[in-house]
């Protein structure tokens, strides 16, 4: 946040004029950048509309801003065009022809507000510092800090490093060769590596519905469309997958059956076996997310896909972050020697290679049980957050929210019984310091979910993030009753 001094003896509104003028000089902001709102300056620099009113006039009088009924207020010139009497370069125009898809205005904001001091993070799917293994990489660090390379890595990543992970899976029953395991930077590389090198453009993805992909657009840059699968207790419904690959022409299916993300949900022993069954038939190859397989807080997850697909079938995608080191961004992608050959070569084309320290640090973690008996600390401090969590909406929830309860992940897919507007509900959380994770993020239909993650915030800021939560929808509740037409879509 923006702190002004007031006692500087410059006005305020001063010195917001210097504040974005220097952002226009400096290019930061250039010809065509859309300025916030009146209203969004006001809060961001803790102080009256009237004041930024004042500012913003300034600016426009000096020919730098323009506002314009329906489009707002945007740069129009910068202090170089200025000087020289020439238009600058419009390098708005550039930023929207990109081939990639900007993310999610929401989901922008929600990156922007994680790193605002003091707020509470409800919906972060991470874990908290103090669930992290700082000790372990400092006795990592010290005892082997002259072993590694600095250098580029080989292109399906570091030998030793694929090594312990055909160990580490193998003890989910995954065989696999080093060869046929390609290290990315975390699981999100994966599934762009995948969505450029193997989808054709305008093919269609089957995956369920909600989903984490809907909040993303690695998939839709691609030029891929989505086509959701309902889930029930059990996970995908495998008996409307022949139907909807024949009617869209579903080429590849994405799922994660492990603690889904956002509901949780874990895919049923039965119902995985029907599912490869059911892709095998109708020639359906599938994308196995399973980063959350560790999380486990009531008892293991059946065998992945991947340990009981007897064709080849799966390409299986794994990672770190969420046991062990979301900063460390190593993942990996499991699958036959063509595939990874193809990733691998695309994977070099992109960064070559990922980070040859963090793949020293992820290979020693794993060969030194690190991983293991982090997740074991992980699973205990979850368990007991995630208790916390169900006991808080027991107590301020029981009469506006319904819920199942996790058998491991990170979240509680909660939904609420009022009808409140999503986006009016994040707004007013996240001015009152709580930062949530809208369900319509996963799913345009699930407007009455929040996806409640227990991993980031602590307990107290849970207790807080709750009471707040249930304050601001109350509120709101007695708002539309008193005023029924205010009622309407986010």
């Amino acid at each position: 946040m923006v702190q002004f001094a007031h006692q500087s003896g410059i006005p305020l509104y001063e010195q917001i004029r210097q504040f974005v003028e220097e952002r226009i000089k400096r290019g930061e902001w250039t010809i065509g950048t859309r300025l916030p709102s009146q209203r969004a300056f006001a809060e961001f620099f803790h102080v009256n509309r009237s004041t930024v009113t004042t500012a913003l006039d300034m600016l426009s009088a000096q020919g730098l801003i323009a506002g314009k009924r329906g489009a707002g207020t945007r740069v129009i010139n910068n202090t170089w065009g200025l000087l020289a009497k020439k238009q600058s370069t419009d390098w708005n125009s550039y930023v929207e022809s990109g081939r990639n898809k900007p993310n999610l205005p929401l989901i922008q904001r929600i990156n922007e507000a994680e790193f605002y001091p003091d707020v509470i993070r409800m919906g972060t799917g991470e874990l908290s510092p103090d669930l992290l293994p700082h000790r372990q990489f400092r006795e990592l660090f010290r005892k082997r800090a002259d072993s590694f390379s600095l250098g580029y890595p080989p292109p399906k990543g570091d030998w030793h490093l694929r090594e312990a992970i055909v160990l580490y899976l193998r003890k989910r029953g995954i065989a696999a060769s080093p060869s046929s395991i390609l290290v990315v930077s975390g699981a999100l590389q994966a599934l762009q590596l995948i969505s450029i090198g193997l989808l054709n453009t305008g093919s269609t993805l089957l995956l369920e519905k909600p989903s984490y992909l809907y909040s993303i657009n690695v998939f839709q840059s691609s030029g891929l469309r989505f086509v959701g699968v309902p889930i029930d207790s059990e996970g995908i419904r495998v008996r409307r997958l022949s139907a909807l690959k024949r009617k869209y022409g579903g080429v590849i299916l994405y799922t994660i059956p492990s603690f889904h993300n956002p509901t949780g949900t874990v895919m049923s022993a039965r119902r995985r076996k029907q599912l490869l069954s059911i892709c095998a038939e109708e020639r359906l190859p599938m994308i196995e997310d399973d980063v959350y397989h560790e999380l486990w807080l009531d008892a293991p997850s059946p065998p992945p896909l991947k340990s009981i697909d007897p064709s080849g079938n799966v390409l299986y995608v794994g990672s770190l972050s969420k046991i062990f080191s979301a900063g460390l961004r190593i993942g990996w992608v499991v699958g036959p020697e063509s595939v990874i050959n193809r990733l691998a070569d695309l994977k070099m084309q992109n960064d070559y290679g990922s980070s040859a320290l963090s793949q020293f640090a992820a290979a020693q973690c794993l060969k030194n049980g690190y991983v293991e008996q982090h997740a074991d600390f992980v699973r205990r401090h979850l368990r007991t957050r995630r208790d916390f969590l169900l006991k808080l909406l027991d107590c301020y929830f029981a009469d506006i929210g319904k819920w199942r309860v996790p058998s491991g992940g990170f979240y509680i897919w909660l939904e609420l019984i009022p009808l409140i507007q999503p986006r009016l509900l994040f707004e007013q959380a996240l001015k009152q310091g709580v930062l949530l994770n809208p369900g319509v993020l996963y799913d345009r239909a699930a407007k009455p979910y929040l996806r409640l993650s227990y991993a980031y915030a602590s307990p107290a800021e849970m207790k807080q993030g709750m009471q707040v939560l249930r304050k601001i929808i109350i509120g709101q509740m007695k708002a539309e009753k008193n005023n029924p037409s205010s009622r309407g879509d986010a």
